[in-house]
């Protein structure tokens, strides 16, 4: 049974913003701390922030003598039931990853290691690549626990977004304090099943497989760089083809400096400049997040079905008593085709003390497409959508209405849905004459817009350019 099936929530994973977990096992995909740090809101720089200060810590301790203390926070990072993340093909039990018994052997081997002492290592994701024994898994796990804090807000949010009990007084779990450098647990409330607690990780965060993988590293990175050097200083490893042209393979330099992760620590400690190297090409290239054909093969479910979602907004009477539903359905549409450039919506959300609601409000995370391009050129940390379920045109009212939610830190960009819009030409003015009274930025799409951008969805449904976005983003700066 799936979390969402448990909780009745009538949506698959294409409509949630979470990934929706099995509860009696574990699903094959793991928290990536390259995805995190790609984030660029606020609450992504705070997981970012929690990961570099653990870490930190722990190396700090290893390098001062502490080791007693370095074992006790390593020995926090073991339990992972509640997050349902990983490898495991039966029941969802958990396992030592970097925590209890196999604490004392991580800190061995992070306290023994060139790369620790030396300073080389200084990223959480950099034992991938430089301590033996230390893969994706336990990589995820160590991720999944040291973020657990902001993951249990995310959890508490996500239930009251999408209308799921908590349950009082749950224990917490250890909760990493970056200020206090300690681990602290607390009764909170979080959602309970009958397989137990459960904590939520927003679906943008998880990947196949790490980013960082020592193979590629040695074989693409610093095995290329060591032929170059065998061949400048003529070594013995050194071969003269029948054409007179030398070479060194790689299989040579294996063969003599060995393939492993020790091999691979000794060769970046002469050579650091390639760890760097490597870590800023994939800084600059970040994985990217599943696609929802690639949730639904993990899965075994089905893609999204918009055709009915449209069809019943289409059937959907105008009006207050619908109003309601109009929003639920708009929000529907856009979390599936506007993923993964936009996530972790909230619907009704409260700004100025409670003075003013927002309809739905999305965090703009987008890495490519039109809301990348966008947040490069105007403040837009998030997307402000409101949702109106008219039978009359919508006029300077709603505009204002829109732009009074806009701020420089939340954002100024916001679009604005109605069922019809009888003068477009009219209606896309307002806008323009909104942004020339640098009052903020809105778009104003009717249902035909929308199930245009459906249609474009079908089409292509990873391309985020959203070409009618662009066009009228356009008529508003021209």
């Amino acid at each position: 049974m799936r979390f969402s099936e448990y909780f009745d929530l009538n949506r698959t994973q294409p409509y949630l913003d979470f990934v929706d977990i099995p509860l009696d096992t574990d699903l094959p995909v793991f928290l990536e701390p390259s995805a995190i740090k790609a984030l660029r809101s606020p609450w992504g720089v705070e997981l970012s922030s929690m990961l570099q200060t653990f870490f930190d810590t722990v190396l700090r301790l290893i390098q001062s003598g502490e080791n007693t203390k370095a074992q006790q926070l390593l020995s926090s990072l073991n339990e992972r039931n509640e997050f349902h993340l990983g490898y495991s093909t039966g029941e969802s039990k958990g396992h030592d990853g970097f925590g209890l018994e196999s604490a004392e052997t991580v800190w061995g081997a992070l306290s023994t290691s060139d790369a620790a002492v030396t300073g080389l290592l200084k990223d959480l994701e950099d034992t991938a690549l430089l301590i033996p024994g230390i893969g994706t898994d336990m990589i995820s796990d160590a991720v999944s626990n040291i973020i657990r804090g902001p993951l249990i807000k995310y959890t508490q949010d996500m239930c009251v977004y999408y209308g799921m009990s908590l349950t009082p007084d749950v224990a917490s779990g250890p909760i990493w304090n970056p200020q206090r450098e300690i681990w602290e647990e607390s009764l909170i409330p979080l959602p309970m099943t009958s397989y137990g607690k459960v904590i939520l990780v927003p679906k943008i965060l998880v990947r196949h497989r790490l980013s960082y993988q020592y193979n590629e590293y040695y074989r693409h990175y610093i095995l290329p760089e060591m032929q170059h050097e065998h061949l400048a200083g003529h070594s013995s490893l050194v071969e003269v083809l029948k054409d007179g042209s030398e070479r060194v393979t790689k299989k040579a330099l294996i063969d003599k400096y060995g393939n492993d992760k020790l091999a691979v620590v000794e060769q970046t400690k002469v050579r650091p400049q390639i760890l760097q190297e490597y870590k800023d090409q994939k800084s600059s290239k970040p994985s990217v997040p599943l696609t929802q054909e690639q949730f639904s093969e993990v899965e075994a479910i089905d893609l999204p079905d918009l055709d009915s979602i449209v069809q019943e907004l289409k059937a959907l009477n105008t009006g207050r008593d619908t109003a309601g539903r109009y929003e639920d359905l708009i929000e529907k549409i856009l979390s599936v085709i506007l993923y993964p450039s936009l996530c972790n919506p909230m619907k009704q959300h409260n700004i100025h003390d409670g003075r003013k609601r927002i309809d739905i409000t999305y965090t703009n995370e987008a890495k490519t497409g039109f809301f990348y391009w966008l947040s490069l050129h105007y403040p837009c940390p998030m997307i402000f959508i409101e949702c109106k379920n008219y039978g009359k045109e919508v006029g300077n009212p709603e505009i204002d209405q829109l732009a009074g939610r806009f701020s420089p830190s939340r954002g100024q960009v916001g679009i604005l849905i109605c069922r019809s819009i009888e003068d477009k030409a009219r209606l896309y003015q307002r806008c323009v004459d909104t942004a020339k009274d640098r009052r903020g930025y809105m778009l104003a799409l009717d249902d035909e817009d929308v199930f245009g951008m459906v249609d474009a969805y079908k089409q292509d449904s990873e391309n985020q350019t959203f070409n009618n976005l662009r066009a009228l983003w356009g008529r508003l700066i021209e």
